[in-house]
């Protein structure tokens, strides 16, 4: 099976920036996520504090939060001179091998959308694992509280982007404005 046909059955973390208040609490789950202690009061006192793998950006009056995409063609593992970055092809992620990390930063700057770091405390690549480490999955979406993260399949986030432009059509709200973010989201179809 390949990567892209992984990606269409597998859920994906999709964003809809019209919903994000820019409150970070996905940053902060995420943080507290990959602390050693797991829960907000032990993340607050360890050192170095945990980093988060998720960032909110905003551009004009647009917030959003900006994951990682696990990109088909992924050019983070394609800069990776050690093979610390790789697909881990049953689940269509891209996930990174901290013990293989050598600190170049050569996948730091060859991600399109900026969601891998290299905290300065380790010097080694740091991005989004899904949470693999959690029964309940991506800690960014269960702690959003607009619903501006979803854990769903791409087609069912298209399915919904189409049901929204159809209720704009239907309301004479048609053309419609370009939605604030538009192609942030990852969602394919037409």
């Amino acid at each position: 099976m390949t990567a892209s046909a992984v990606q269409e059955l597998l859920p994906q973390i999709t964003m809809d920036p019209s919903r994000c208040l820019g409150c970070r609490s996905c940053e902060l789950a995420c943080a507290v996520a990959h602390s050693t202690s797991g829960h907000l009061y032990g993340a607050i006192s360890e050192r170095p504090l945990p980093h988060r793998r998720i960032v909110v950006e905003q551009v004009g009056e647009v917030r959003s939060p900006v994951p990682c995409r696990h990109c088909e063609d992924a050019p983070c593992v394609s800069a990776c001179v050690t093979g610390a970055m790789a697909r881990d092809e049953p689940r269509g992620l891209v996930l990174c091998d901290g013990d293989k990390c050598i600190g170049c930063g050569m996948c730091m700057v060859a991600c399109p959308f900026g969601a891998v770091w290299h905290p300065p405390e380790t010097r080694r690549a740091q991005k989004c694992d899904f949470c693999l480490h959690l029964p309940s999955g991506p800690a960014c979406v269960a702690a959003c509280p607009t619903r501006a993260l979803r854990l769903e399949q791409v087609s069912a986030a298209a399915r919904r982007k189409r049901q929204a432009a159809l209720a704009r059509l239907l309301a004479g709200e048609w053309p419609a404005p370009a939605a604030p973010g538009a192609g942030l989201t990852g969602e394919g179809g037409a």
